[in-house]
């Protein structure tokens, strides 16, 4: 996911820990938990700088974040973000800056431009164990040997680059432009990045071939047809993966009838943004949902559920998704330094939760329902105990 990097530094690595917003807040607490341990457990210092940020400290301070917070990320060998945003205060829509932005902007997709992450990278796999929530009833509608692909989005441009704006004459909203941009170099990095991608992994689960799918409108929006070009042009780089091209609106179809189908999928920024919620029903829901945003010099993880400010504080969210966030943040630092010890702990932490969720006694309502649940902090408690008996065991 990243250029080759250096060896581990000598003081260990620095994490910058952006706990957001709502919900953000509560699954922070339990990463640091996580975070804590495996340096307690592999004896590799990790040390945590924690950034207030989002919406509610635009409320208080008028700003995103206090001055220097980006110095902070910037330095950082990875950032961890919990969720930014909240409701405004009269429950209709998004609360913003005064600029027009959402408030907490600087931490998300502040980081995202000034910082060049720019591919999202969204692993989405049906863990065993999981049930899917449809109409409020738990239901296998997919098996965990169907579901196994990865999503490569786009992650600094398209109707997300900034460029529009409103006409109010009088005060009064009358137009609103939003102008999408794709560029070649933009979309090259991310295709490429697919590709490689495709030749690490084992091919899609239902035939096991490697395949790269390109999502677009290309029917009806230029951006698309540029990124298309692009994508055949750097296809033809790898002979030994497939390609195909799918219109966006097959492919919402698709994924939910043939997820088998799909190993690599590559798209625009809000093509990705959408598609990659919808996936997150085939994995079991948002709470188990991991994104991945990657540049050649930093990376910041995420669980992709949003603030939720209704279930904040309340210990009772699923705090999973937040915890595989940890793990993938340790795969790239370990890729990226050549560090085989941090590797191996994020494999480590994959496998304590595929052990929690088999087990099905820690999890929370999401998963179990409510009758059967457990909160926030004892569904992290399990699974920081089955690592901790993964990484001191005798096969440690």
């Amino acid at each position: 996911m990243s250029a080759p990097g250096s060896a581990r530094p000598p003081a260990g690595y620095r994490i910058a820990l952006l706990p957001g917003d709502g919900i953000g807040v509560d699954v922070a607490v339990q990463a640091r938990r996580l975070l804590e341990a495996v340096e307690r457990l592999i004896g590799v210092p990790l040390h945590i700088d924690e950034v207030p940020c989002g919406a509610e400290h635009y409320v208080r301070h008028g700003v995103d974040w206090p001055e220097g917070s980006e110095a902070v990320c910037e330095r950082a060998d990875a950032i961890l973000l919990g969720a930014v945003g909240l409701p405004r205060s009269d429950g209709r829509g998004t609360l913003l800056r005064a600029d027009g932005r959402l408030a907490g902007w600087s931490a998300i997709v502040g980081n995202r431009q000034r910082l060049d992450l720019y591919a999202n990278v969204r692993p989405v796999r049906l863990l065993p164990g999981i049930r899917q929530m449809v109409s409020g009833t738990l239901r296998q509608v997919w098996e965990p040997d169907q579901v196994d692909m990865v999503f490569v989005r786009e992650n600094t441009e398209d109707l997300y680059a900034g460029a529009g704006g409103t006409l109010a004459p009088g005060g009064i909203a009358q137009v609103a432009t939003d102008s999408r941009i794709v560029t070649r170099a933009a979309s090259e990095r991310v295709v490429r990045l697919a590709f490689e991608t495709a030749l690490r992994r084992g091919g899609a689960p239902e035939d096991g071939r490697r395949r790269v799918t390109c999502v677009g409108k290309d029917n009806v929006l230029h951006g698309c047809r540029l990124f298309q070009e692009v994508f055949e042009e750097v296809g033809a780089d790898y002979p030994e993966v497939e390609r195909e091209v799918v219109l966006v609106d097959a492919f919402a179809y698709r994924l939910m009838r043939r997820p088998e189908h799909c190993d690599v999928v590559v798209t625009t920024n809000m093509f990705g943004d959408i598609l990659t919620e919808l996936a997150a029903v085939l994995q079991g829901g948002l709470g188990m949902a991991v994104g991945c945003n990657i540049g050649d010099r930093h990376g910041m993880f995420e669980p992709i559920h949003g603030s939720a400010p209704a279930h904040a504080g309340r210990d009772r969210v699923n705090p999973m998704a937040m915890l595989l966030a940890v793990a993938e943040l340790l795969r790239w630092l370990g890729a990226r330094h050549r560090d085989r010890l941090l590797s191996g702990t994020a494999d480590g932490i994959d496998h304590a939760v595929r052990d929690v969720l088999l087990k099905g006694e820690s999890l929370t309502y999401d998963l179990v329902g409510h009758r059967e649940a457990v909160g926030t902090t004892a569904s992290a408690s399990a699974v920081l105990a089955a690592l901790e008996t993964r990484l001191s065991g005798p096969a440690a």
